[in-house]
């Protein structure tokens, strides 16, 4: 394909047959992500809707469920555990803090309910294997909700790689910031407590953006792990990568450096260079994505459509469910991404190298 090719052409869904049917989700967990960005993603997707809505109230549940026009139950966590209303809903959407992930996997799989969570998987590599082993204990898929890889801009950056249009990949940089207390002003919250959150705070929370998009452009998974990470500020006394530096190896010898912090200036991108060119994509991991191609003396910024990520991670989602085919965002796949987490707080903490797979 010629590079004006590559430019121009975009495949919304490459992944997409003619498939045909619809999900019913339960959505577990109703804070602003949910009601925000997935709720109306769901409304506008092909194949999902929204039949349960499920909180730590009821009265919230009621509240949020009474605006969509599919709802047909609105349960506490409590009867949603206890199978309430199950035959409601067909698959089950997690949005809640880290470590509640796999109590809410679990109850899901042992209702034979197929599962979308969000990213991080869990608060722990062990804690996120539990889920992947539950699941297909229960025979019921578990999908991650790595919206970049259903982002046709990433999408098609990974075909630029796969075809050699920059040569040989050889490095990566990326970054990932936010200023969290801007966001949500009280630092009492489940991002800085590390019984919820996890290992920590900026790496599980945006660091693991760069760290799952690499891979996935790459076709690689990451092998070993340098790191550096403080906390300096009051509000980050408990987590300890206020903001943190990754050196990561990935396999086939690429070395991807990568930035991220819950306290510094909003931005992201990821910039992959080869031995023939670079594609610099910014902002990398917002809900807009653009992409800049530099081949030889030839530089262009794209002209790139733009995309609901949650609704295309949705449909994405509900379409694998339909049509009992493979997901490249399952649960073995992220639980990679909680092992380079882990590996990196080990790495920062011991001050050397750690291989990913190190037990």
């Amino acid at each position: 394909m010629s590079l004006s090719s590559y430019l121009s052409a975009f495949d919304d869904r490459d992944w997409e047959t003619d498939a045909s049917g619809t999900v019913r989700f339960a959505l577990v967990g109703l804070g602003w992500w949910t009601v925000d960005e997935a709720l109306p993603a769901v409304a506008d997707s092909d194949f999902c809707e929204a039949t349960v809505f499920v909180s730590s109230s009821r009265e919230k549940a009621r509240d949020v469920a009474a605006d969509v026009d599919t709802a047909a139950a609105a349960l506490t966590y409590e009867a949603f555990h206890d199978g309430a209303a199950s035959g409601e809903y067909d698959a089950v959407y997690v949005c809640t803090p880290n470590a509640t992930h796999l109590e809410f996997t679990r109850t899901a799989a042992e209702l034979g309910k197929d599962v979308l969570t969000e990213k991080p998987m869990e608060a722990t590599a062990p804690r996120a294997a539990e889920m992947v082993r539950v699941c297909e204990a229960e025979d019921v898929a578990l999908a991650v909700g790595y919206r970049m890889q259903t982002e046709p801009v990433i999408r098609r950056v990974r075909d630029l790689v796969r075809d050699g249009v920059i040569g040989d990949p050889r490095f990566v940089h990326s970054e990932n910031t936010q200023r969290l207390l801007d966001i949500f002003a009280d630092p009492d919250q489940w991002r800085l407590d590390p019984e919820l959150t996890g290992y920590g705070s900026s790496v599980m929370d945006l660091g693991i953006y760069s760290i799952n998009t690499t891979r996935f452009l790459l076709d690689a998974d990451p092998v070993a792990v340098q790191a550096t990470m403080r906390s300096e500020h009051d509000a980050f006394d408990d987590v300890p990568d206020e903001r943190a530096a990754l050196l990561v190896e990935y396999e086939g010898g690429v070395d991807a450096t990568f930035t991220t912090s819950q306290r510094a200036h909003d931005g992201s991108y990821l910039e992959l260079t080869g031995t023939d060119g670079r594609v610099r994509i910014e902002p990398a991991f917002h809900m807009e994505t653009d992409f800049r191609l530099t081949v030889d003396d030839r530089t262009v910024d794209v002209d790139t459509p733009t995309t609901n990520q949650m609704t295309e991670i949705f449909d994405y989602a509900a379409h694998g469910f339909l049509t009992d085919t493979p997901l490249e965002l399952d649960g073995a796949h992220g639980l990679v991404d909680m092992q380079t987490v882990a590996a990196a707080h080990a790495a920062a903490g011991r001050g050397e190298r750690v291989r990913v797979d190190e037990k």
